[in-house]
């Protein structure tokens, strides 16, 4: 059984006992107010008819007596006409009158006169006023009962019981009830109303999920959100950040935003745009934060029809530039040692074939000559001038790729490298970025002339440490438009 089913079963018992104990509490209180009432108006009867002067002075006058008068007697007496007089104008059950021994001297059953009553009479006697609940020969009952005395007189010669039924307190009760029954009623029915009210609300905001299966997706998100290196950003349908993972705060450099308000969050602009009303899902942007390329992405959140709001992807990019272009480096520097390798067995064919034909001076020249101008022979002026091997490949290579494009490559009369590179890709990857950047200008530009110079020079570190490498492009191309601005030339 679902939970949200289990909870509202749970609602509607509640619900259910509490009207129930209510109304049982409320039904069992109007019952006791009623049987007070009743007794109340037993004893205001009672009281009444033992006062009536002729009724003490009847009862004095039968209590003197050695023994009662019979039956007969009674039953056409002044006590049986006053007694049932007053029954019969207030509805009572039964109105008796005894003398001080308990015999009834009245009683709405004529049979019954003459006999001792069938409740204790013993506290009315002694002269106290009681109010009584019990069966007796006319059914159960709420009384009262009340002592008589002689006139003039303190003293007890008989008492007035007077009770009226319960039935009709009852029948009372029955008509005092109809209205907390209604009541009751529309009680359950706005708690029930209610009960469902409340689970579909709590199936709305827990998407239908099931407890289980809510706390196993926050341990879920937890573990994905936290163990992922991409940037995770939520946010919600009413413009509120719902997630900012760890990465997303390392990435772009902020605390956590989770919480506050998309629209003024400290972020790039690039992200805000990707969850307008009318950005396209998917497009992705290349931004740069707290010094990190970064790309980024957004997505629709939906569960069914419902829309939950964005979700924004952000992936660094910085080590994977880095990485492409550190290839491109080793991709050029392979292509410039297979050129070398082809042209070193060249001139070792060279060489052989002077050997081969009895000419070991001209062999020995060729040698003095390829010793004074370097290995290779690249289209890049003065490549002498660079001692280091891995430079003077990586420019000649880069100096064949400016040829097939028409651009000449060469050195500057300042070059001059005497040491050798201690970290070539990196030497690499600056140098290629300038040399291409400074071919694309060059082949663009409107000069007749296309060329692209370099120099480059070596600066001894103090102390026999590691020195600096000085290098310098220039190029053929047109230069910066009007346009361009200090900002963009510098970057």
């Amino acid at each position: 059984m679902r939970f949200s089913t289990q909870t509202l079963l749970l609602q509607l018992g509640v619900v259910a006992l509490v009207v129930l104990l209510s109304s049982a509490v409320h039904a069992w209180l109007t019952y006791d107010r009623l049987g007070r009432e009743a007794e109340n108006q037993a004893l205001t009867l009672a009281r009444t008819v033992a006062s009536d002067p002729s009724v003490r002075a009847e009862v004095q006058s039968i209590s003197a007596l050695p023994a009662a008068p019979p039956a007969a007697e009674l039953l056409a007496g002044p006590l049986m006409a006053a007694a049932e007089g007053a029954r019969t104008r207030t509805g009572a059950l039964f109105v008796v009158i005894t003398d001080e021994t308990g015999i009834r001297l009245a009683h709405p059953d004529a049979e019954r006169l003459g006999e001792k009553v069938s409740t204790d009479p013993s506290e009315a006697l002694a002269g106290k006023e009681v109010t009584t609940r019990n069966t007796g020969t006319l059914g159960p009952s709420a009384g009262a009962k009340v002592p008589v005395f002689a006139p003039e007189s303190r003293a007890v010669v008989g008492e007035v019981s007077v009770g009226y039924s319960t039935e009709t307190i009852s029948q009372s009760l029955a008509r005092d009830i109809a209205p907390i029954a209604v009541t009751a009623a529309g009680a359950l029915l706005a708690g029930v109303l209610a009960s469902f009210l409340l689970r579909r609300r709590l199936q709305r905001l827990t998407l239908g999920l099931e407890p289980e299966e809510i706390s196993t997706l926050v341990h879920d998100q937890v573990a994905v959100l936290q163990g992922v290196d991409d940037g995770v950003i939520g946010v919600a349908a009413d413009g509120r950040v719902s997630v900012f993972n760890a990465a997303a705060q390392r990435l772009l450099g902020v605390p956590d935003l989770a919480g506050s308000a998309w629209g003024t969050a400290p972020v790039p602009a690039q992200l805000k745009a990707l969850t307008r009303a009318d950005a396209a899902e998917g497009d992705a942007v290349e931004l740069v934060a707290g010094g990190r390329v970064l790309v980024a992405s957004a997505r629709k959140a939906l569960h069914g029809r419902e829309d939950l709001g964005w979700v924004v992807m952000l992936r660094d990019r910085t080590e994977l530039q880095q990485l492409t272009r550190q290839l491109d480096a080793v991709g050029t520097m392979s292509a410039a040692l297979r050129a070398q390798r082809h042209e070193f067995a060249n001139q070792l064919h060279t060489i052989a074939g002077f050997m081969s034909i009895g000419q070991p001076q001209q062999a020995q020249d060729y040698l003095a000559k390829l010793a004074g101008t370097g290995p290779l022979a690249f289209p890049v002026d003065q490549a002498e001038l660079l001692q280091d091997p891995y430079l003077q490949a990586f420019l000649g290579a880069k100096g064949v790729e400016a040829d097939e494009r028409g651009v000449s490559l060469r050195l500057g009369p300042e070059s001059v490298v005497r040491g050798h590179v201690t970290e070539p890709q990196d030497v690499t990857t600056v140098l290629g970025n300038l040399i291409d950047n400074a071919v694309n200008a060059a082949v663009a530009g409107s000069a007749a002339e296309r060329w692209v110079e370099v120099e480059v020079l070596d600066e001894p570190g103090n102390g026999g440490g590691p020195g600096t490498l000085h290098i310098v492009v220039a190029d053929s191309g047109d230069g910066l438009g009007g346009g361009i601005t200090g900002d963009g030339a510098e970057g």
